[in-house]
């Protein structure tokens, strides 16, 4: 097996050696590479022998180098193999709601391993073979990102429609004993895994800090294509008074023990109980912010920084805010907070109903173009428009049923920017710099 270089980045080591593209890599320290977690393994060493196929001939090369220094090679590839799918029928998988004719890349089902290493991808365990899990153990690929649902077996193997789901706590307890850090993650399904399941499945997992480092808990995504699947049912304000109360119980006993809660709450179960969000120091560094947890006020401290270095004044503007139905409110409070400061400024938040997904979605991140131009088409809005950054996809300016920003843009005649999940960008876009 070889790897073929398609770049070599100018300056390093690699052309030093004279690699050019099309030259293949065959073994690192007499290892075979099976992909980008050997390569990146052994380019640590400080002390590298380096068998490339140059031409047609093999060549050996010995290298010192710094452990941090790059070789400086990019490959055909970035896994340097095939991406490894996911062989569950999970209940809730959103990938089985979604409509058909989206771009192909969004029914792929990603169960990777060595992507929740390089890019913090969820994974369930259920495609480890033992030489993965050893391979984990022995090179210390860690943090893993776990999507655990539960600790139950049976129940685990009932919601994912695997039985490989079942050995859930083995796999969990060989990386505490090697210490691997994890981070988990639990899609609760009303009926299902909640209640006393989720008790158990927090406290189980909090017998395992440190190395479960944190715990998310998200609600269920629901869409409107759902037709043959388990039949789900959507949190309702009192469910989600529950599960807040079951998380934060579990959550103080441990940060009395640890220092720290472990487990979290989405915001968009804080939003549907109406309850306030914790307080910044309640998040612990923010270790889930990618799941949603603590997203709209680590945004807020962020904007109330940047708006403290302000000095304001009364120059008239406008903005228009498109944003998904949960965190609408949220927003527009954040938009008050500015025009404290800022008096000219006068917006208006669009709070897009998702009918393309149905009308249970209600995050910002699965807005979609088509009903964004639905929905604003008819409507006198302001010159700009700004729209959060995870309403695209593909590394693209992208909306998950492929139209364009730029179509969008032309369709309302409109400049939209784009905000990162950023205070201090987002107050920038807000008064149009």
């Amino acid at each position: 097996m070889s790897a073929k270089i398609v770049r070599v980045a100018p300056g390093s080591i690699g052309e030093e050696l004279e690699l050019k593209a099309g030259d293949q890599l065959i073994s690192m320290n007499d290892h075979p590479i099976r992909d980008v977690i050997d390569y990146m393994y052994y380019e640590a060493s400080t002390d590298l022998s380096l068998l490339m196929e140059i031409d047609g001939e093999e060549v050996l090369f010995e290298i010192e180098k710094e452990s941090e220094e790059p070789l400086g090679l990019d490959f055909e590839d970035f896994l340097m193999d095939s991406q490894r799918s996911c062989k569950n029928k999970c209940i809730f998988c959103f990938i089985d709601q979604l409509p058909k004719g989206l771009r192909e890349t969004l029914y792929f089902k990603d169960d990777d391993a060595r992507l929740s290493f390089l890019m913090g991808n969820y994974i369930t365990l259920t495609n480890l073979s033992e030489e993965d899990i050893k391979r984990i153990i022995e090179m210390r690929i860690s943090p893993i990102n776990i999507s655990v649902h539960s600790t139950e077996p049976e129940l685990r193997v009932r919601m994912m429609a695997n039985p490989n789901a079942a050995k859930i706590n083995e796999v969990l307890h060989r990386f505490y004993d090697a210490g691997i850090e994890m981070n988990c993650q639990i899609v609760l399904c009303k009926g299902v895994n909640d209640k006393e399941h989720l008790k158990k499945s927090l406290e189980d997992l909090a017998g395992l800090a440190p190395f479960v480092r944190s715990t998310s808990v998200v609600p269920v995504g629901i869409s409107c294509h759902r037709e043959g699947l388990y039949p789900l049912i959507p949190f309702e304000k009192e469910d989600a008074a529950e599960v807040i109360d079951i998380i934060e119980e579990i959550g103080n006993r441990q940060r009395l023990k640890n220092g720290v809660a472990g487990c979290y709450a989405s915001d968009e179960f804080y939003v549907l109980a109406e309850r306030e969000l914790p307080e910044e120091e309640l998040y612990d560094g923010y270790p889930q912010i990618e799941n949603g947890v603590g997203l709209m006020r680590s945004l807020q401290r962020e904007l109330e920084m940047a708006l403290d270095a302000e000095e304001g004044d009364d120059i008239a503007r406008s903005v228009g805010i498109i944003t998904g139905v949960l965190p609408a409110e949220y927003m527009r409070g954040l938009l008050e907070k500015v025009q404290k400061k800022f008096r000219g400024l006068e917006f208006e938040i669009y709070p897009i109903v998702n009918d393309f997904f149905g009308r249970m979605i209600t995050v910002s991140g699965l807005v979609t173009g088509t009903d964004i131009l639905n929905q604003l088409k008819d409507r006198k809005l302001p010159q700009r428009l700004l729209i959060p950054s995870s309403m695209l996809r593909a590394e693209q300016d992208l909306f998950l049923d492929s139209i364009s920003i730029e179509e969008v843009r032309a369709r309302l005649g409109r400049r939209i920017d784009v905000s990162l999940n950023d205070g201090a960008d987002l107050l920038d876009k807000i008064l149009g710099r």
